[in-house]
């Protein structure tokens, strides 16, 4: 049994590199409906469950200081490739497609709640309000709303496996729509986005080491001064000094993104892997202490998909917006970076870099989106 930190973090380490290892060298088509940081998520719930190590205030300590410091360092790093500019650039339509699907999953989530509230638990509230920050934007943001509204962490899985299962069986349905647009743009009387082009961004280049050990000490760097002065910041019961910090993170990821700093290369993938570590951290401190719940939570993500899609096609005869974009923005937030641009590509190879400046604008406001959900889910569950 492992009680001291360095065989601990020597353990989340390799349990967090096992899966993305055996997806990039064998491309299983079983990791399409349970991603590599679901896979980690479980992995290491059960290596727990199991007892493989005990929680000693030293792991103790460690664990703290890990989700503590790597959340907003993190974040830091998933903002260094948005770009406001380029976003801003792809025109009002496009935008406003993105703008209303996000106003739909945010109806869709409340009125979910309202739906279920009674037969989920007292705090069924928080895995819905984590998933709702990684179905704008992604699993960091997930994570983000976590931290900040003192989630359990055995609550997590839940937020993790209607993220996997819901959002793989979205994709399906997304890829599969792509022959009805015709009928479908008839319908809005909408024109095919096929046609609109977006400037990609430069490749980044080839991640060096001294790339690796700049980024992580410029992040871990921003972490500590964001929590500095988040802790001279005015806390409220939904605004704590972590959800300060979390959010002075991204605002420097966010500025440091429109300074030369942002063509230096490494911070995609260094916050790839920051990311899964993270998710294997908070995995040790959790069980599988109330996943009976679990069926409720997929049926609860199944009615949030359905009533977004049905408020989204509304919307699309309404504003008159077209099949491929309606379907490239519900991925964007529900997909995140990896999927969208080939679900574009999918529809018209000149969509793909719409793909990903909706998905990266995801991750910018996936966080803001979460907190909302929970402060209002949260006075719902006391009404």
């Amino acid at each position: 049994m492992i009680r001291t930190a360095w065989p601990y973090l020597a353990l989340m380490l390799l349990a967090a590199g096992l899966f993305p290892a055996l997806e990039r060298r064998y491309g299983w088509r079983g990791f399409a409906v349970l991603p590599p940081i679901v896979l980690t998520y479980l992995l290491v719930t059960a290596l727990a469950a199991a007892g493989l190590w005990q929680i000693t205030p030293e792991i103790r300590e460690v664990q703290s200081m890990l989700t503590t410091r790597l959340v907003p360092a993190l974040l830091f790093l998933l903002m260094i490739n948005c770009d406001l500019r380029a976003i801003i650039a792809l025109g009002p339509r496009v935008l406003a497609v993105f703008a209303c699907t996000t106003a739909s999953l945010f109806v869709a989530f409340i009125a979910t709640w309202l739906l279920f509230r009674h037969a989920l638990p007292n705090e069924g509230w928080q895995p819905l309000a984590a998933l709702s920050g990684s179905w704008v934007g992604g699993t960091a943001n997930m994570v983000a709303v976590k931290q900040s509204i003192d989630m359990p962490d055995s609550l997590l899985a839940m937020s993790l496996l209607t993220d996997a299962l819901c959002y793989s069986m979205w994709v399906v349905v997304l890829f599969s729509i792509a022959r009805l647009a015709p009928a479908f743009n008839a319908w809005t009387r909408a024109r095919s986005s096929a046609e609109l082009t977006v400037e990609a961004a430069a490749p980044a280049g080839a991640t060096t080491p001294d790339a690796v050990l700049l980024w992580c000490g410029s992040a871990l760097l921003v972490a500590f001064a964001a929590a500095m002065i988040a802790a001279r910041l005015p806390a409220t019961g939904m605004v704590s000094a972590t959800t300060w910090t979390i959010l002075l993170a991204t605002i420097a990821g966010l500025v440091v993104a429109h300074t030369p700093l942002a063509r230096f290369p490494g911070a995609s993938p260094i916050s790839g892997a920051l990311l899964i570590l993270v998710v294997a951290v908070l995995a040790s401190q959790s069980n599988f202490e109330g996943i009976a719940s679990a069926p409720l939570y997929l049926a609860c993500g199944v009615t949030i998909i359905g009533v977004h899609a049905l408020l989204l096609a509304l919307a699309a005869r309404a504003f008159h917006f077209d099949l491929y974009l309606c379907g490239i923005c519900s991925l964007a937030h529900i997909g995140g970076v990896a999927a969208t641009p080939i679900l574009a590509a999918s529809y018209s190879r000149a969509l793909a870099p719409v793909g990903v400046l909706l998905a990266l604008l995801g991750y910018i406001l996936g966080t803001g989106f979460g907190l909302l959900v929970a402060g209002i889910l949260s006075r719902l569950a006391l009404a």
